[in-house]
């Protein structure tokens, strides 16, 4: 008869061989990109809520590139030749405010997306498009759908490129609004090419986890870096007709990224998957069940806007599902689990050769 600790010690060896086996093969048949992007796909589209662009542009297998010899740095731009650049024509950029909460309102273009969220005792702005745009959205916008743009007196900008900042020097300067963002990403704006005075001034620093209150609103902004160092997510306090919803609004889509990291983009998609991963958990904890977009594309918001107008009585509200908050998050994990993956084997061939 076998002895038992002969059979144990039999048993944990062929384990081991076993786990040293599939070790070897670099990872199991499961950890692959294309695993990884099949989950994200399962979670891209469902009726209303279609993640298609979101899943396209992150889950891309990067194609390879020729070596390029160094380029010289980008000369700083004078005033007067950023101001004098070509504005694109306003047919394409133009998009009318609507209301979507009862205590949120879509005034953003085409494009960038620009949400104020109406509190008892003001205004809170998330980003601010660009500057040709952000007095067309807001003097002209805000009346439209019944707000005071003199309420604004806070305004987070969700990360610091261009299509996010421009706007908010014209409201820091005529309404006194003070400016959220990162403290990474403040250093991020104060490093680009943009001359100064097309900056917003230094003004108020978001920390993670941080609460922003204004009146009976409190707004939570989480630090998520991936898209730029320090990306900001915010989650919104929502009404629709009396009823409470929570919405979560990831800052930043794209990756990889290279302006503000010292390398070739890996370090954006690590932290980009890190964050996500992380707001996944902090959404379904905290019950968001409603996803805002920083740009239309992505959750084809514009849509769903539409959508709002033809809503019955007793309808779901076209941007309310807890399910497409996980999905969004599902997605953005998946893609960039399988970014780095494909990095790695690009990396393992390079050294190979």
């Amino acid at each position: 008869m076998m002895n038992k600790a002969y059979f144990g010690a039999t048993l944990f060896v062929f384990f081991a061989a076993a786990w040293a086996s599939t070790t070897a093969k670099g990872q199991t048949a499961a950890d692959t990109p294309q695993a990884d992007v099949a989950i994200a796909k399962a979670a891209t589209y469902r009726p209303g809520h279609d993640f298609s662009p979101l899943t396209d542009q992150l889950c891309a297998e990067p194609k390879p590139q020729e070596a390029k010899p160094p380029q010289p740095a980008p000369a700083v731009q004078s005033a007067a030749a950023f101001a004098a650049r070509k504005v694109p024509p306003r047919s394409s950029w133009f998009a009318e405010p609507a209301k979507v909460f009862d205590n949120l309102y879509y005034v953003g273009t085409q494009i960038q997306s620009m949400w104020a969220v109406k509190t008892s005792q003001g205004i809170i702005l998330h980003d601010t498009s660009f500057d040709y745009s952000v007095q067309t959205a807001v003097d002209e916008g805000f009346p439209k759908v019944g707000l005071d743009p003199t309420q604004i007196k806070y305004i987070i900008v969700a990360h610091a490129h261009t299509d996010h900042y421009l706007g908010a020097r014209y409201l820091q300067q005529k309404y006194h609004a003070h400016v959220i963002m990162s403290e990474a990403d403040w250093n991020v704006l104060a490093k680009d090419d943009t001359p100064a005075e097309f900056k917003p001034e230094k003004d108020m620093v978001a920390t993670d986890g941080m609460k922003l209150t204004l009146g009976d609103t409190t707004l939570t902004l989480y630090i998520t870096p991936g898209h730029t160092p320090g990306t900001i997510t915010t989650l919104f306090p929502l009404s629709d007709k009396g009823q409470r919803h929570l919405g979560v609004l990831w800052g930043g889509t794209a990756v990889p990224q290279t302006r503000g990291y010292s390398d070739d983009g890996t370090e954006s998609i690590r932290l980009y998957n890190a964050s996500a991963k992380r707001m996944k958990e902090i959404s379904a904890k905290a019950g968001a069940d409603v996803l805002l977009s920083s740009h239309t594309n992505y959750d084809k918001t514009l849509d769903m806007i539409n959508a709002i107008r033809f809503r019955n009585p007793g309808d779901t509200h076209p941007f309310v599902s807890k399910d497409a908050v996980q999905r969004w998050f599902t997605i953005a994990y998946a893609c960039t689990a399988a970014q780095m993956l494909w990095k790695t084997h690009t990396s393992s061939s390079a050294e190979v050769k």
